[in-house]
């Protein structure tokens, strides 16, 4: 069963699902709460209007003198608050709008002008309170119209005794609304055909403002909310200084080895090989004994070192990405059966980056998985390296954020340093599996 995935979502088919939410719909908070924002949308947009028309007309009016281009700039910055506030309805509705970038400070007078006139952000406020306004009023006036013809209709059967007499076209009297025709409404056949109205209009009126609210929310997403270079620039940033905490631990694991683990043995080789030397005249045996030992832990070195050179760049990768992939596969304890052309070169530091992305993948299958085999897919897609790995597993993969004990971080931690050259990381992972991890990365980086 996939994760969130309940027993009723199994027995029941969509479209059951559909019809149940649909009746269910105007006795659920989320109807209501739609309708009352839209109502205070209402209330709020004309005074938004007129902060937008009027920030138009300082612009405009002021646009010939210098410092009075200040007080327009300063209006523009205070749309963002307006846009603050329609964030706030979004999230009413059900959607979070993110808060577009902070606004770029210039230094100096014509700088800091024309930052402050030229705010972006700004700009796309006012846009959206030109275009709130009369969306405000189609969207209220047409839940709250069909809301109240509902209630009013339902009811109707009930209210109608209250209204004064009125002569039908065949000259008697009733009570109640008549038809174009002159036919009366009060009769069993008009009440029930009342009814039937107001129970269609009841079940619409919600589904009406769901629609509005997710032409409002797309609208708020689109002019509120950050820019799509914006949230590139803002992901790349948040990525690569991840990386470079990335790399400094790395930087500081290495010191530690080397301080711990090769040193300790270079230190230890000394001091044998001064030891030999001083009992070399007077006992060569215990010397050569010395010397040999001091010659085993010079090659328990060199593998430490030569693993430790293999943790920063494979030997393999000298050769190209596939025969390091193929090195790679022969070393691991499943099948992996390995996709990649000879002729595929991406620069030096996509390719490290593709080799230790694939090898994180094919250990979290080898410890987490339960596969049979694995599958890796390399190719070139214009000027993207596109990889993929594929397990046949139980499946469930995750991007966790890490924990405190450092574990489950592995997918976090790939998905951040494929970010950090402007790569993507896709994860398909339902229970049952199988697993298939995408990741796209440049062909080349800026610098080359």
């Amino acid at each position: 069963m996939a994760p969130g995935t309940t027993m009723t979502d199994i027995t029941n088919p969509p479209t059951q699902r559909e019809r149940q939410r649909f009746f269910s719909a105007p006795f659920r908070s989320r109807a209501w709460r739609d309708a009352g924002t839209l109502f205070l949308m209402l209330l709020t947009t004309p005074f938004g209007f007129s902060y937008a028309l009027l920030t138009v007309v300082l612009t405009s009016a002021l646009a010939v003198t210098v410092v009075g281009l200040y007080l327009p700039g300063w209006l523009v910055l205070g749309a963002r608050g307006w846009g603050g506030l329609y964030r706030g309805y979004a999230r009413l509705l059900g959607t979070d709008v993110a808060p577009p970038m902070r606004r770029r400070r210039g230094t100096g007078f014509w700088r800091g002008l024309g930052r402050t006139i030229g705010d972006g952000a700004g700009w796309r406020a006012v846009l959206f309170l030109f275009i709130a306004f009369p969306l405000s009023i189609l969207s209220a006036v047409v839940v709250i119209v069909f809301l109240v013809t509902a209630l009013g209709c339902l009811t109707y059967g009930i209210w109608y005794r209250f209204l004064p007499l009125q002569q039908a076209a065949d000259g008697t009297w009733h009570r109640g609304s008549m038809l174009w025709d002159g036919t009366p409404m009060d009769t069993p056949a008009g009440i029930a055909a009342y009814a039937a109205v107001g129970l269609v209009l009841w079940f619409l009126w919600p589904q009406l403002a769901r629609g509005f609210a997710a032409v409002w929310t797309g609208l708020a997403r689109l002019l509120l909310g950050p820019t799509r270079n914006s949230l590139r620039v803002a992901q790349l940033q948040s990525s690569r200084g991840r990386t470079v905490e990335d790399a400094d631990a790395k930087l500081r694991w290495i010191e530690r080895d080397l301080h711990d683990g090769t040193q300790a043995r270079l230190v230890a080789l000394g001091m044998q090989l001064g030891e030999a030397k001083e009992s070399l005249q007077d006992d060569p045996g215990a010397a050569r004994e010395l010397i040999d030992s001091a010659h085993l832990a010079t090659k328990e070195a060199l593998t430490e070192l030569r693993e430790l050179a293999r943790g920063i760049r494979p030997p393999a990768l000298e050769a190209g990405l596939t025969v390091a992939v193929e090195t790679l596969a022969a070393r691991s304890s499943l099948p992996v059966t390995v996709d990649v052309p000879e002729d595929l070169r991406p620069v030096p530091s996509i390719e490290s980056i593709a080799y230790f992305s694939i090898a994180e993948l094919v250990t979290n299958a080898v410890k987490h998985s339960g596969a049979s085999g694995v599958y890796v897919l390399a190719e070139q897609r214009g000027d993207e390296l596109w990889l993929r790995v594929r397990d046949d597993g139980v499946g469930g993969a995750v991007i966790d954020a890490p924990r405190a004990d450092g574990h489950g971080s592995g997918l976090a931690g790939l998905r951040d340093r494929v970010g950090s050259v402007d790569g993507t990381l896709q994860v398909d992972s339902p229970a049952g599996g199988p697993t298939v991890v995408t990741l796209t990365l440049p062909m080349q980086v800026h610098g080359h």
